[in-house]
């Protein structure tokens, strides 16, 4: 599905605009894998004071995170492949975790056109952004990204009560309704994944719009979204802006 030829359901969002957009972080607006290799050179740096090779270590977490990026316990997974026998990963463990979660980045590449898609929909809409994970690394990223100045709230959905309240938990998409101001009926919701953007879209009967980015790309449908285009671009066109 393109911009160009959205599905009968986009049209709706021509015909009948949201009072206002929520939109998620990883895999939407830049690329996760450009966070996600830093902290596994972070996490090789860490392991050199273990006397371990910091390129072997660093390359066996990314073929772990390739498996999936928010499967647990990737670093253990990473250390048994390294060749590391289990009671003296369990000593290691918690310093190479530190060394993840501590990794701050400098600068995160967004996706082409996504800042000026972004600033477009702002001009026009209320936004703000939902995202999940450890609430200091999605702040990093949205440092290191520059984005953070576009959006009116950044909800992280861990902030409001751990893990428990990720997508597709309706929590995150009700605060952030809240703080526009607007019913979740009111929203779109622009994501990624649909088994987390989409569906908590659908359990607050919110609109959304899948973007076609990111490790999720050729996932299959589950809620199908509102509309389906390749980026945030498309999606911004979709809202008339």
């Amino acid at each position: 599905m393109s911009a160009d030829h959205p599905d009968v359901g986009s049209m709706s969002l021509t015909d009948d605009p949201p009072l206002a957009v929520v939109i998620d972080l990883d895999d939407t607006l830049f690329p996760q894998s450009s966070h996600l290799y830093g902290a596994a050179r972070a996490v090789g740096r860490a392991g050199m004071a273990a006397g371990l090779d910091p390129v072997r270590l660093s390359r066996a977490l990314r073929r772990q995170l390739l498996t999936g990026s928010d499967r647990g316990g990737t670093i253990d997974r990473a250390l048994a492949a390294y060749g590391i026998a289990p009671d003296l990963a369990a000593d290691l463990i918690p310093a190479l975790v530190d060394a993840f979660t501590g990794y701050r980045p400098r600068r995160l590449p967004r996706y082409p056109g996504a800042w000026d898609a972004l600033r477009a929909i702002s001009s026009r809409y209320p936004v703000a952004c939902l995202t999940d994970g450890n609430p200091a690394i999605q702040r990093a990223k949205l440092a290191a990204t520059g984005l953070a100045e576009a959006f009116t709230t950044i909800v992280i959905t861990d902030e409001l009560g751990g893990r428990t309240l990720r997508k597709p938990h309706p929590e995150g998409l009700r605060q952030a309704a809240e703080t526009l101001g607007v019913r979740p009926s009111d929203l779109v919701m622009i994501g990624d994944r649909p088994a987390r953007d989409m569906a908590v879209a659908a359990a607050l009967g919110a609109r959304s719009i899948r973007v076609r980015t990111g490790e999720y790309a050729d996932v299959p449908d589950g809620p199908a979204p509102t509309a389906d285009v390749p980026d945030l671009a498309s999606a911004a066109a979709l809202l008339g802006v």
